[in-house]
């Protein structure tokens, strides 16, 4: 079932929005050459706390998961495409760090994912990360009041095959509001026209995901968790919340502006 929301829950959601910008922000200052993945973990929770927040992640168990999540973050470094555990792993210099966050406060989530390079940065990674987020960006445009949902993953699966990258459909965006996980799925590639129709009141997580080696496949790693390229090539994964307005896209996870070592995406349609 498609539950809508009203501009009032809308707004609700977006201070969940704020709380999930905020701690990604203060996570990409601590992601430097040394830190562990585990202590960039602890960077999240306390600000979970500091913020009366909730993890949306710890303790979740999907179908496909033997065991409940053991982090409040998904920390997927360099072949981890999705999902990654944090663990004692130290970041080198080099690696492809995507992280994935989400929250809930007063009952309502939020959700948004940002990759990006630790310490020099390869061009061939900043090229991968440029198209995952021009993908996002396409994504979020196509999510108009009166379209299907055909367009947004139509809109953003023609960038990254004219890019020459693999794209896995297993895993996709979805619903969100009192649960993270809600209907309906929103594919990374599909047709245009197609799919279920875009509503006003309609909430959505909008995540595309690539891999650099332009192998669709991927595998799921021992931890029952981590997604990785089939190939060993990089992967890189980019989201936001995004709310359909009558007036367009709305953004709820968009950082503040002038956030140090964001991307500012705006928050209006």
């Amino acid at each position: 079932m498609v539950e809508l929301k009203t501009p009032a829950e809308i707004d609700a959601m977006a201070e969940a929005g704020k709380i999930v910008a905020a701690v990604h922000a203060e996570v990409r200052a601590h992601a430097t050459i040394g830190v562990s993945l585990l202590e960039l973990d602890e960077v999240a929770r306390q600000m979970i706390d500091a913020a009366g927040a909730t993890s949306s992640f710890l303790g979740y168990q999907p179908t496909f998961a033997a065991s409940p999540y053991p982090a409040v973050l998904n920390t997927s470094v360099n072949d981890v495409m999705l999902h990654g555990i944090p663990t004692d792993y130290r970041l080198r210099d080099g690696d492809v760090l995507s992280v994935d966050f989400g929250a809930h406060i007063d009952g309502w989530h939020a959700d948004a994912a940002v990759t990006y390079i630790v310490g020099t940065p390869d061009p061939e990674d900043e090229k991968l990360i440029e198209m995952t987020e021009r993908m996002l960006r396409a994504g979020i445009n196509a999510a108009q009041p009166g379209g299907r949902m055909g367009d947004i993953s139509h809109a953003m699966s023609v960038i990254g095959r004219a890019a020459g990258y693999g794209i896995q459909t297993d895993f996709g965006g979805h619903g969100i509001g009192r649960a993270m996980h809600e209907e309906p799925f929103v594919p990374n590639e599909g047709a245009p026209g197609r799919g279920w129709p875009l509503r006003p009141g309609l909430v959505i997580a909008i995540e595309p995901s690539l891999m650099a080696g332009g192998d669709d496949t991927y595998l799921v790693a021992p931890d029952g968790w981590s997604l990785c390229t089939g190939d060993g090539s990089r992967g890189a994964h980019a989201e936001h919340t995004v709310a359909i307005t009558e007036d367009g896209p709305r953004i709820l996870t968009a950082p503040e502006p002038g956030i140090p070592g964001t991307t500012d995406w705006g928050s209006g349609p």
